[in-house]
C-alpha cells in the first residue's frame, strides 16, 4: 500500500537551496513547495496547510523566528511541525531552537541529503504517532 503523499513547504530566501531540498525530498515521494522569504512563507503556509514546514532563520524580509512565532500563535497553523534548516550552527542556537522555542528538529547547513530525509521522516512519523494516540511529546 503506497504511503500518503506528504506536502512540505520550505521557507527560504535562496532559490538554489529550495531547488536542492525539492530535488532531495521529491525523490522520496514528498511534495515540496518553495516559499521565497518569510512573508511569502506565512501566506503560503496559511493557505495550503502543509504537513511540515522547513524554515530558514536568516531571511531579509522577515526572519525565521518571526515566521515561527506567527505560525505558533495562530490556531490554524500551530499544530504544523517545523524543522529549522539554517546556517546558524552554534550550539546555543540549536539549544534555543529545540528546547526554548520547541521546534521539532534543527538541521545545520551544510547538511547531507540523508540527514535531511531522516529528519523529515522522523518528524512526520512523530506527528502520525501523536495524532493516532493523542499523546503529545514533551
Amino acid at each position: 500500500m503506497p504511503k500518503e503523499e506528504k506536502h512540505i513547504i520550505y521557507v527560504e530566501d535562496e532559490p538554489e537551496m529550495i531547488d536542492l531540498v525539492r530535488l532531495i525530498l521529491e525523490s522520496k515521494g514528498y511534495i515540496v513547495t518553495g516559499a521565497s522569504g518569510g512573508r511569502n512563507g506565512i501566506n503560503l503556509i496559511k493557505s495550503q496547510k502543509p504537513d511540515l514546514v522547513l524554515l530558514d532563520l536568516m531571511m531579509p524580509d522577515l526572519d525565521g523566528w518571526d515566521v515561527y512565532q506567527q505560525l505558533k500563535s495562530d490556531s490554524s497553523t500551530d499544530d504544523i511541525p517545523v524543522i529549522v534548516v539554517t546556517a546558524k550552527a552554534q550550539a546555543i542556537d540549536k539549544v534555543l531552537g529545540l528546547h526554548i522555542a520547541k521546534v521539532n528538529d534543527y538541521i545545520s547547513k551544510p547538511f547531507s541529503p540523508q540527514e535531511l530525509i531522516q529528519s523529515v521522516e522522523r518528524v512526520l512519523s512523530q506527528g502520525e504517532a501523536d495524532s493516532s494516540s493523542e499523546v503529545t511529546n514533551l
